[in-house]
């Protein structure tokens, strides 16, 4: 046996016990001759003392030793003398006494101090091109092991509820549903592919037909869709889906899921309980997105009304153009030098608003009501009336000292810029706690959306999300009332998970589908398999779809992206440093498949 047992499970009972350790040498320290070493292995690491005059063979060796060499090492355990105890470690209170050593093998010198903190110190293309490297230290192996814990909990969860686990394909058929797919042509059956899963939507429908009722995966789900630091071409998502529920039995069980692993899996993190229930409306008015971070206030206010009785081109013109003015305060900013407005003023623009209006009221206004035109800071100050000024305080809750944020145009541009300007501002500000996750469900989704570039609705969600009952006799007079039975979970401005109740009868599904413009040969082709399954007893059923990978995020000290919570992610550009991918196949193998690669200036 190369180890009797683990670093990190010494602890002061074990004192007087031999032991034969092994692992990495975290740290090496030679003090005159007496040699100490940091050894770490999986579970942790614990101090190890070499004694020249007790053990010089071992001693001579250890002299040796360098950072990530794997060794062995036995010895005696004892408590450290009084005085020398390291707290922050768990095996603090001991150490060993090395009587042996043995090198079982070298390594080079590490490209980067593993023993440090990778995340933010190391460039992340040397982090991901030594992975194997990256993932040792302390930070991203916890990264690690708790994603493990918290996986293997929803597995205990859903299983102690009555619910399945069953596996679905990864070699399926293309169908829409809202990226593009990852395509693998069939060697078998020439000219002809298959797509990797974007997500289990009509397998797991299916199995609610087949009669299971509660059934989950931990499944794999690729989208081809442009990198972000929340997005991977390949994440893992726990899929659910039951039969004979509403909203509410969908989203209980995830607030007690969620709430259940914050409070028996993880460590130093709070939630508000219970989660808020907000309709899309409410938030799109409030804080500009679907998406909203509500660990901090700063919510926007329509200034529309004001705007549009005002002298301000700026700000009238964009209402009489159909448009929107929304705005919001933020605390204690009316300081704020040329150069930081400047800033905010280019910020907005990179979020497609045309510009930022500003408005400061000086600390020293007494009031509101006291409020001279000195006390007002703005580009626009001399076309402002006090009476505006005061008008816009009002609505967005600003007072002296405090600067006023403004966008005017159309609500989509309004809505997108303020929405980041105010996350900008809460993170500049320091309003959002960091231990606080502010889980909260988003419901009442439309059910279509407008696509401006095909000029033609879509589904908001997916082609088998239902409708409000009440709303079906609107989907062809009215479409944009139309509400969804479409629920978000969302937490710190992100979107952690998104399900519906779907539509379970085949002449409803198709009255949906024939709307968004498919044929009856499209729906037969595309569709053939659910449709068919809608027609033999198909029970009322709904789902959800939680990210695994972005709730770790949130769960984790140190992860800058969902790519500190993946073991071996691609980079933002969609490559793998590591294994040299995307990278080119032979010549025979792509002849074996029927392809040819097209030159890209001969490419349609």
């Amino acid at each position: 046996m190369l180890k009797s047992i683990s670093c990190g499970d010494l602890r002061p009972e074990h004192d007087g016990q031999s032991v034969t350790l092994a692992g990495w040498v975290h740290r090496r320290r030679d003090h005159g001759g007496v040699v100490f070493i940091d050894l770490r292995d999986s579970s942790g690491l614990v101090q190890v003392v070499f004694h020249p005059e007790t053990a010089p063979a071992a001693t001579e060796i250890a002299q040796h030793f360098r950072a990530e060499w794997v060794v062995q090492v036995e010895g005696t355990v004892r408590k450290r003398p009084e005085g020398t105890e390291n707290a922050e470690l768990a095996t603090g209170a001991i150490e060993v006494v090395a009587t042996e050593s043995e090198v079982l093998n070298e390594s080079k010198t590490p490209p980067f101090d593993v023993s440090q903190q990778t995340q933010g110190q190391v460039d992340e293309l040397l982090r991901l091109g030594y992975r194997y490297l990256d993932l040792r230290s302390a930070s991203m192996h916890d990264n690690m092991v708790l994603r493990h814990r918290v996986v293997q909990y929803m597995r205990r969860f859903l299983d102690d509820r009555g619910f399945v686990e069953i596996e679905t394909p990864i070699l399926t058929r293309s169908t829409p549903e809202g990226a593009r797919d990852f395509l693998v042509p069939s060697r078998l059956q020439a000219g002809t592919f298959y797509a990797l899963p974007q997500s289990p939507q009509q397998l797991k429908q299916l199995l609610m037909v087949a009669g299971f009722e509660r059934y989950f995966q931990i499944a794999r789900c690729f989208r081809d869709e442009d990198l972000r630091g929340d997005r991977q071409f390949e994440h893992t998502q726990l899929d659910i889906e039951m039969s004979f529920v509403d909203e509410d039995d969908v989203l209980g069980l995830i607030e007690e899921l969620y709430t259940a692993i914050v409070d028996e899996v993880v460590s130093g993190r709070r939630i508000l309980r219970p989660f808020p229930r907000l309709a899309y409306d409410d938030v799109m008015a409030r804080y500009g997105t679907d998406k909203p971070d509500l660990r901090f206030g700063l919510e926007l206010a329509d200034l529309s009304e004001i705007a549009a009785a005002s002298d301000v081109r700026i700000l009238r013109g964009a209402v009489e153009a159909g448009g929107i003015v929304k705005g919001f305060a933020a605390p204690g900013c009316a300081a704020y030098s040329r150069k930081g407005i400047d800033g905010l003023i280019a910020f907005a623009k990179s979020r497609g608003a045309q510009g930022l209006v500003t408005i400061g009221i000086d600390g020293d206004a007494p009031s509101l009501e006291g409020l001279e035109t000195e006390h007002v800071r703005s580009a626009i100050a001399s076309a402002l009336k006090l009476d505006e000024v005061r008008a816009l305080a009002q609505r967005t809750g600003a007072g002296p000292g405090d600067l006023m944020l403004i966008v005017a145009g159309g609500a989509t541009v309004v809505n997108t810029a303020l929405s980041q300007l105010r996350n900008e501002m809460g993170e500049r500000l320091g309003l959002a706690d960091a231990t606080l996750i502010a889980f909260a469900f988003v419901t009442d989704f439309p059910l279509f959306e407008w696509d401006e570039e095909t000029a033609a609705w879509g589904p908001s969600h997916h082609l088998f999300t239902s409708p409000w009952e009440e709303h079906w006799d609107r989907i062809e007079t009215d479409p944009a009332a139309v509400r969804a039975r479409h629920y978000d979970l969302v937490a710190n401005g992100m979107e952690l998970a998104s399900g519906s109740i779907r539509i379970h009868d085949r002449q409803k599904q198709e009255r949906v589908m024939r709307f968004l413009g498919y044929t009856n040969e499209q729906m037969e082709e595309r569709f053939g398999q659910l449709l068919g399954a809608l027609e033999y007893g198909a029970p009322p059923h709904g789902g959800i779809a939680p990210g695994i990978d972005r709730l770790m995020t949130l769960l984790t000290d140190h992860a800058e992206s969902i790519r500190d919570v993946i073991a071996f992610p691609k980079t933002q550009a969609g490559t793998d440093p590591l294994f040299g991918t995307p990278a080119p196949v032979q010549a025979s193998q792509l002849a074996e498949l029927h392809i040819a690669i097209v030159p890209e200036d001969d490419a349609i």
